[in-house]
């Protein structure tokens, strides 16, 4: 398979989503909607295209699909059903590779996401649900000395750092002074890895973007063990 190239995001991306902030109603996107499909959702297509081969090399069991609908590009419209903004957009560019076991973004995966104030990449699990998560906590547990080793390899904590939602009392079963409790009342297991906008443009996304997913390998390997999928 010949080695994806990917050109960089166009300039104009930033300053769309700056714009349907302040404009974020139906009227003014589809006046602008010829500038989403150039300055946004083509050249997000691109990139995923061009992650394909290298997230198979990390992962085969992570999936880079280049789809308007229903692929790793995460929908613009908002599920305004039980929120009370209505605004109909999401005001970010999201990017989902998701594992292929997974049926949405509460499953392990790598994430990419860009908004008019920040640009980060994630990798992990957020929000898993009662179930994964307390399969999560059960793995750290039986063994502290493999999550240590997933969380604090060098490479990984130099780009990322762990977040998330936390519990403020320690989990059911499990004790305060359990060496592990300060990881084992999390609710979200993701590492952020913080990038400047002005990287978006630059061919070189791509592999930055590659090398951080690929020092996030042994935190997503741990994951995906624990709630029982392939890494």
């Amino acid at each position: 398979m010949p080695k994806q190239s990917f050109p960089g995001f166009p300039e104009g991306l930033v300053p769309f989503f700056r714009e349907l902030a302040k404009h974020n109603n139906r009227s003014w996107f589809e006046a602008n909607r010829a500038r989403y499909e150039a300055d946004v959702r083509e050249p997000a297509l691109a990139f995923i295209t061009a992650m394909a081969g290298p997230l198979s090399k990390i992962s085969p069991n992570f999936v880079a699909i280049p789809k308007k609908v229903g692929g790793s590009l995460m929908r613009i419209h908002r599920d305004v059903r039980f929120s009370k903004d209505k605004k109909p957009y999401k005001t970010n560019l999201g990017i989902h590779f998701r594992h292929a076991a997974g049926k949405d973004v509460h499953a392990p995966g790598f994430y990419f996401h860009v908004d008019p104030q920040d640009m980060f990449l994630g990798a992990g699990i957020w929000h898993p649900d009662s179930e994964a998560l307390s399969r999560i906590r059960e793995a750290i547990d039986d063994d502290p000395s493999a999550w240590k080793k997933a969380k604090a390899n060098k490479p990984f904590v130099a780009k990322f750092e762990l977040t998330g939602d936390t519990l403020r009392r320690p989990p059911q079963g499990y004790a305060a002074d359990n060496a592990q409790i300060v990881d084992l009342k999390r609710k979200d297991f993701i590492g952020i890895c913080r990038l400047d906008h002005e990287e978006l443009l630059e061919p070189a996304i791509l592999e930055q973007t590659v090398e951080a997913f690929r020092t996030a390998k042994p935190l997503v390997g741990f994951l995906c063990r624990a709630v029982g999928v392939k890494f």
